[in-house]
C-alpha cells in the first residue's frame, strides 16, 4: 500500500458494522487470504473460499457481515462489513490518491495555450501540452503531460486527461471523466467512396460528445462523426485498445472490453457490455441490457437482454448446442463413411 495505518485509521475510514479481535500491528500491504502474512489487510470476497478465513495469516480480514466458520486469531480482528470487494475498493482508492496526488493548479512553462483559450485557475495543465483556440478548461480538470487539445473542444470539471491524450477540434467531453494515456477523442472518421475505380476520401465533418463520468483506456479511439455526433453515454467504461467508429451512439453505464470494434453508427442501449474483441457490423442496434460475448462478430441488432456468443453472434443458448455438435463432428464423419462403405458392398 505504501502507507502505513492502524486498525482504528482503517475503521475510521470505513465506518465497519462491528469488529471482532484486534491487532496492534500497523497494515502496510494488501493481499489475498492465501498469501497474506502479518501486517496485511486481507478480505474475502467470494464465498468459496470461506474455508481460507481461518487459516488466513492477514492481521486484519475484510469479511462479510454473515460470516461465522471461525474466529480470529491472538493479534488479529475480523472487520465485518456488507460487501467486502466494494470496501476494499473504497479502501483502495484512498491509497490511490496518495500514489498518484492531483498535480498543482496551474499551466506549466513549456505548455502552449492559445490566448483565445479559457483555463480555470483551478486546473493544472502540465508539461508540453497544447489547448488550441478557443477551447474551454473548466474547474479542478487535470491535463497530464504531453496531452493535445484541439480548437474549440469543451472538458468538464473535474476531469483527468493522462499523458498524450488528444482531443482534436470541436469535441465535448462531460465531468470527472478520465482518459488513459494516448487515447484518441474526435479522430477523423473512417469514410471512403469507390469511384471511378479509385477511393475517395468523405469528409468528417461532426465531433464526439461524451457525457459524465466516462472512462476510455490507454490507445483507444472514438472518431468524430461523417455529420452530427459520435456519442457515449454517462458512466460508461471503455477499455484499453476499443475503436468506436463515426456516428457511433453508445448508451450510458455500458462495459466496452478491450479489443472491441464498433462500425459507423452501431446503436448500444444502456447497461450493455461488450466483451473482449466482439465486433459489430455498421447501421445495426443493440438494446438495452444485452451482452455480447468474447470475440463475437455482431452482424444484426441484439434484442433487449439478450446474451449471445460466437460469430456470427447467435443466442447463448443455441451457441452451447453447435459448440456441442461441432465435438461430435469427427465421430458423425467417420460413421457416414463406415455407413457409405456397407452401402456401396450392397
Amino acid at each position: 500500500m505504501a502507507i502505513s495505518i492502524t486498525l482504528e485509521q482503517l475503521c475510521n475510514g470505513i465506518d465497519p458494522i462491528r469488529v471482532s479481535g484486534s491487532t496492534t500491528v500497523p497494515l502496510g500491504n494488501i493481499a489475498s487470504l492465501d498469501n497474506a502474512v502479518p501486517g496485511d489487510l486481507a478480505f474475502l470476497g467470494n464465498r468459496k473460499y470461506d474455508s481460507q478465513v481461518k487459516d488466513c495469516n492477514a492481521s486484519a480480514i475484510l469479511v462479510p457481515v454473515d460470516y461465522s466458520e471461525s474466529e480470529p486469531k491472538e493479534n488479529q480482528a475480523y472487520v465485518f462489513v456488507e460487501n467486502p470487494s466494494y470496501t476494499l475498493a473504497l479502501i483502495c482508492h484512498q491509497i490511490e490518491l496518495s500514489l498518484f496526488p492531483r498535480p498543482a493548479a496551474g499551466i506549466h512553462p513549456s505548455a502552449v495555450v492559445d490566448p483565445s483559450a479559457s483555463v480555470d485557475p483551478s486546473a493544472s495543465v502540465g508539461p508540453f501540452c497544447y489547448v488550441g483556440a478557443k477551447s474551454k478548461i473548466a474547474k479542478d480538470c487535470v491535463l497530464e503531460a504531453g496531452v493535445t487539445i484541439g480548437a474549440s473542444v469543451t472538458i468538464g470539471e473535474g476531469t483527468r486527461l493522462e499523458s498524450g491524450v488528444r482531443v482534436n477540434a470541436y469535441s465535448v467531453v462531460g465531468k470527472h471523466c478520465h482518459f488513459l494515456p494516448n487515447a484518441v477523442i474526435g479522430a477523423d472518421g473512417f469514410g471512403y467512396a469507390p469511384v471511378n475505380g479509385g477511393i475517395e476520401k468523405i469528409p468528417q465533418i461532426g465531433n464526439v460528445v461524451i457525457g459524465d463520468d466516462v472512462d476510455v483506456g490507454a490507445c483507444s479511439c472514438i472518431d468524430r462523426a461523417r455529420f452530427a455526433s459520435t456519442r457515449v453515454g454517462r458512466g460508461t467504461k471503455i477499455d484499453n485498445l476499443v475503436q468506436v467508429g463515426h456516428n457511433c451512439t453508445i448508451g450510458e453505464f455500458c462495459f466496452l472490453c478491450g479489443q472491441v470494434g464498433l462500425a459507423g453508427s452501431t446503436e448500444i442501449g444502456n447497461y450493455v457490455t461488450l466483451a473482449g474483441q466482439a465486433g459489430t457490423a455498421g447501421h445495426i442496434k443493440i438494446h438495452d441490457k444485452a451482452t455480447i460475448g468474447p470475440q463475437c462478430g455482431v452482424s444484426g441488432s441484439i434484442e433487449a437482454g439478450q446474451t449471445v456468443l460466437g460469430s456470427p453472434a447467435l443466442p447463448a443458448a443455441l451457441t452451447m448446442r453447435v459448440m456441442a455438435c461441432q465435438k461430435k463432428l469427427p465421430d458423425l464423419f467417420k460413421r457416414v463413411g463406415a455407413l457409405e462403405k456397407l452401402l456401396a458392398g450392397k
